[in-house]
């Protein structure tokens, strides 16, 4: 998570959309970094709702505009699967080494998610909160220039990111069987990613 106190924008952390890559960009130009551990780091709405909402309004009398990335649904679940597939995770509860992407995705879809496939969810991260708070600026992971083009607008400076943390790539094919199902049970997902204009 990064804030720009002057320019009233916080940038929150979803998992696996690049955000990495922009916490080195900006860490100099933001006010605050939140970079560990990763349940602040990678607070989601309801979290910044509840802790840091009210700090900048109670102590600095101030209302933050958000800002947060989403990357495609099944290309963040790639990243996820692929993630868990590094040799570092071999004998962990949560590697994918031994199981199919589209195991890994079928998994995921169905109610009762095994460790493995246990990696939250980009609508429930970015839900708005009963009391209004939410995302004010939504980008699409596929679409940084558009992200860049905001920052820069905002921040007065244009981000000069490096690709990090990134996972192995690797062919990752879904049964046209999984992708129907993934996108019957997980479908606010799509929805929302839909929505981004």
């Amino acid at each position: 998570m990064l804030v720009f106190y002057a320019e009233r924008l916080v940038f929150l952390s979803v998992p696996k959309t690049g955000t990495t890559a922009y916490e080195s960009a900006l860490r100099g130009r933001a006010d605050i970094v939140v970079s560990d551990p990763p349940e602040l780091k990678h607070a989601p709405v309801y979290r910044y709702n509840r802790f840091f909402r009210p700090m900048f309004e109670k102590a600095c009398g101030v209302e933050m505009e958000t800002m947060a990335v989403m990357r495609e649904p099944v290309s963040w679940l790639g990243s996820w699967y692929r993630y868990r597939r590094r040799p570092f995770m071999n004998g962990k509860p949560n590697s994918t080494q031994n199981i199919s992407f589209d195991d890994f995705v079928s998994a995921y879809a169905q109610g009762d998610r095994p460790g493995f496939a246990n990696v939250g969810s980009q609508a429930k991260f970015l839900e708005t909160r009963p009391n209004g708070t939410g995302v004010t600026y939504l980008f699409r992971h596929e679409d940084p220039r558009r992200l860049d083009d905001f920052l820069e607008a905002r921040l007065g400076t244009r981000p000069e990111t490096r690709r990090e943390n990134v996972s192995p790539e690797m062919a990752l094919d879904l049964s046209p069987q999984t992708a129907a199902k993934l996108r019957r049970k997980c479908a606010e997902e799509f929805d929302l990613y839909a929505s981004i204009a």
